[in-house]
């Protein structure tokens, strides 16, 4: 593990992260003192639910399927009530 002080970081930040992608680990160092750490990334790995595990309570009403017969009664032209 290197360890490369901010304005070096800053110059060579192309070639240090051409290294962290080959596996390496960089430390950047503000006056001697470590600050902060390069590494590679590692995406993490998305996670399907499967069906039915969702926290979700789902109620129906009872007229649910109810006829909906003057749904549109409103639209009909020249009809008035």
């Amino acid at each position: 593990m290197e360890v490369v002080n901010v304005h070096e970081a800053k110059t060579r930040l192309s070639r240090l992260l051409e290294r962290v992608e080959r596996g390496e680990d960089i430390v950047i160092a503000r006056a001697g003192s470590p600050v902060a750490r390069l590494v590679p990334y590692v995406a993490g790995r998305k996670a399907i639910a499967p069906p039915g595990s969702l926290p979700i309570d789902i109620r129906i009403g009872e007229d649910f399927d109810a006829p909906l017969d003057d749904l549109f009664d409103c639209l009909a032209p020249d009809r008035r009530r």
